[in-house]
């Protein structure tokens, strides 16, 4: 691993981001254009102690989960990631395998639709990406582990989830969830991740086990979710889900009825999710 080369690279693609082109306000108080380490730390879901030291050559090798979170919040190219995961030791994850890249266009949705909760997970359900509402609708999982932030992994094993769903549509959802990744373990046989993913499932989870066995082969589409906020109650949305053309990525939306209580509950999330992203950055 190169340290020097490494920590000089993040420092100038840190420099030439501008607070604008990720959502942030600009002031006549910053001596720099570009971002400050606090923000590029919060946009990658890392402490600012461990991206200094990364910035100063001080830091051990980062994991490939944080090389893709710091190239996300530095909007980098895809010459400029292989060079990333290059100098950090790493294959470059996009060669081959699932394409877990956030495209620039996906970005730009992720920053400029922030009136409505939105995720993008890639085909192994991965949590790639997710905007302040989301993030203030389905909660924060930016300290989780790798693994925890897959939604197949959290649903099967239990995990946390502000999702509220009667046994029919527990079962209708997995049935789906599991038929889509076994469309993507046919379009990535050889994605080792998915694989691995795969078969801690099928030794963790009888239930996820039970359905692999099954054989169905699907995607999962749009349908409708009840979600139960700790601050301002249950509601229920629309959840649609987009593909990405040339790419594994599918975005997650979730909206309301215009006019419906639920939309209003969402505009009342949305000021209160906005409040504390500001007070965090």
């Amino acid at each position: 691993m190169n340290h020097d080369e490494l920590a000089r690279c993040l420092r100038t693609w840190r420099d030439r981001v501008t607070p604008a082109s990720v959502g942030l306000s600009t002031s006549n108080l910053r001596r720099a254009p570009g971002l400050r380490r606090e923000e590029v730390a919060h946009l990658a879901g890392v402490s600012v102690d461990y991206l200094a030291r990364l910035e100063q050559g001080r830091a051990g090798n980062p994991s490939p989960s944080v090389l893709e979170a710091l190239a996300r919040a530095l909007r980098l190219s895809d010459d400029e990631n292989a060079h990333l995961f290059h100098l950090a030791g790493h294959a470059n994850p996009r060669t081959a395998g699932v394409n877990r890249h956030l495209t620039p266009g996906v970005q730009r949705m992720l920053d400029r639709l922030g009136d409505v909760p939105l995720m993008v997970l890639d085909a192994a359900w991965n949590l790639v990406a997710v905007n302040p509402l989301g993030e203030a609708l389905l909660g924060d999982m930016k300290g989780e582990t790798d693994r925890q932030r897959n939604l197949l992994w959290r649903h099967f094993t239990g995990g946390p989830t502000r999702i509220v769903a009667t046994p029919v549509q527990d079962s209708e959802f997995e049935t789906a969830a599991v038929a889509d990744l076994r469309a993507a373990a046919g379009r990535h046989p050889d994605d080792k991740p998915l694989r691995t993913l795969i078969a801690d499932l099928r030794r963790t989870s009888a239930r996820f086990d039970e359905l692999w066995r099954h054989g169905i082969v699907a995607r999962h589409a749009a349908t409708r979710k009840t979600v139960l906020h700790p601050q301002v109650g249950a509601l229920t949305l629309d959840c649609d889900v987009l593909t990405v053309e040339g790419s594994d990525l599918r975005i997650v939306i979730y909206t309301a009825a215009p006019g419906s209580a639920d939309a209003r509950t969402l505009s009342l999330l949305g000021t209160i999710g906005l409040q504390s992203f500001t007070e965090v950055s």
